[in-house]
């Protein structure tokens, strides 16, 4: 699993420009079951994703499609970890023991 941390790197003003096409690109992310969790960070200087268990190669390559990235609008810094927790009821992949 993967948190991703973006800081955005332009005004919020192009930010809010690309804000729809970065919407359905995380729509698109969360129907394909990449991503569990996404918002803004406050204050809003960037945003946060929380990434289903995957390769990090693929990772790689669907953060470099979101409209954000191909922008350049946002750095992107991704902190891989082993959820070995979860809270009851919370339906997340936790990956296989090593």
């Amino acid at each position: 699993m993967y948190i991703v941390s973006l800081t955005y790197t332009a005004s919020l003003e192009r930010i809010d420009d690309a804000l729809p096409a970065h919407r359905d690109y995380l729509d698109a992310q969360f129907a394909a079951g990449n991503f569990v969790a996404a918002g803004p960070k406050v204050p809003r200087d960037g945003g946060v994703i929380l990434a289903s268990n995957m390769e990090r190669a693929r990772l790689d390559a669907i953060l470099a499609a979101d409209p954000f990235a191909e922008q350049g609008l946002a750095a992107y810094v991704v902190t891989e970890f082993r959820a070995t927790r979860l809270a009851p009821n919370l339906n997340l992949p936790l990956p296989e023991a090593p």
